[in-house]
């Protein structure tokens, strides 16, 4: 699911684009934020629609098999064991990914390739083989095939990588969230009553979660001027043109924190921004914004404008 970290990143990449487009409109940034989020959503309901095509995939190929010109005694008696897998049957019962599906209108045939190529590399496995064998199956053992089918089919396909990717614009950077939602789909799909098993939610606490994304976006684009000049106070030496963009966007954003996030410890703010500089912004950046940070901070503090509550916060 999306942890605050991940959160954040969805705020990185709604003011990176706020300022590229030289946007106005903080209540549409807003909208788009949250699109965003539910985007990693619909991800999901397109991803587990597609672990359900290629299981039901075994029909179309028992029948394809059947009216060869020569079918053998095997193809005539086709194993579709799989059609009664557990977890399929009871995702396929679930009202939240009914209601997704329908949401998102979600149907593979502008793809018809996909799930076939999916299905025909799963049955030329030994693990597909093993499963089949397999009997006294229960809704953990049925799990497992369907996590190999997710793990080893599905994400090692190029073409399945190629038709997410074109799809959703940050497939590459919510790829981990997704296979954390999927994850927790199996953990959460444990009784044989479809009733029971309920979908991964997005976050932790959607409430908490919502009104954390739309202050923090609010007040680092409403404060964007004032924590500009913080920054250039101390940036002095450095000419501006030289300074990357998601440095200064990653800085604003850890003092927005600083100053409107109360309940954030101090720390937690500054290794969070540190550690996403790791992944989005130059090599140099994780000391550079350390840095300059440490000094912000520091004058914040003397004008007593980092006002933390609750216990181990206040500094």
């Amino acid at each position: 699911m999306l942890n605050r970290r991940h959160l954040r990143v969805k705020v990185l990449q709604s003011l990176y684009a706020y300022h590229q487009t030289h946007a106005s409109n903080i209540k549409q940034q807003e909208k788009n934020l949250l699109q965003s989020i539910d985007e990693v959503y619909e991800m999901y309901i397109w991803m587990l629609s597609l672990i359900s095509e290629v299981v039901a995939y075994a029909e179309i190929d028992a029948t394809e098999r059947a009216h060869k010109h020569l079918p053998t005694k095997e193809d005539l008696n086709a194993n579709q064991k799989i059609l009664t897998n557990r977890f399929t049957l009871s995702l396929s019962q679930n009202k939240e990914f009914l209601a997704g599906v329908k949401k998102y209108k979600i149907e593979w045939s502008f793809e018809p390739e996909l799930v076939k190529t999916l299905f025909t590399v799963l049955k030329s496995s030994p693990e597909y083989t093993e499963y089949l064998e397999k009997t006294g199956d229960t809704i953990q053992t049925d799990k497992d095939i369907i996590k190999f089918i997710f793990k080893k089919v599905i994400l090692k396909s190029t073409l399945a990588d190629q038709v997410f990717e074109e799809k959703f614009i940050f497939w590459s950077v919510d790829k981990d969230v997704l296979q954390a939602l999927i994850a927790k789909t199996f953990k959460n799909f444990q009784f044989d009553e479809s009733e029971k098993n309920k979908l991964a939610e997005v976050t932790g606490n959607w409430e908490e979660d919502r009104e954390f994304i739309i202050k923090l976006l609010e007040t680092s684009i409403r404060y964007d001027k004032d924590y500009q000049q913080l920054i250039t106070a101390k940036t002095q030496n450095w000419e501006p043109e030289r300074i990357a963009m998601m440095d200064t966007l990653l800085m604003k954003m850890a003092i927005a924190e600083f100053i409107n996030f109360n309940s954030i410890p101090v720390k937690v703010t500054i290794n969070e921004y540190l550690e996403i500089s790791k992944e989005y912004s130059t090599p140099k950046s994780n000391s550079f914004i350390n840095g300059i940070l440490d000094k912000i901070l520091f004058e914040l503090k003397a004008e007593k404008k980092i006002n933390k509550v609750g216990r181990g916060l206040i500094e």
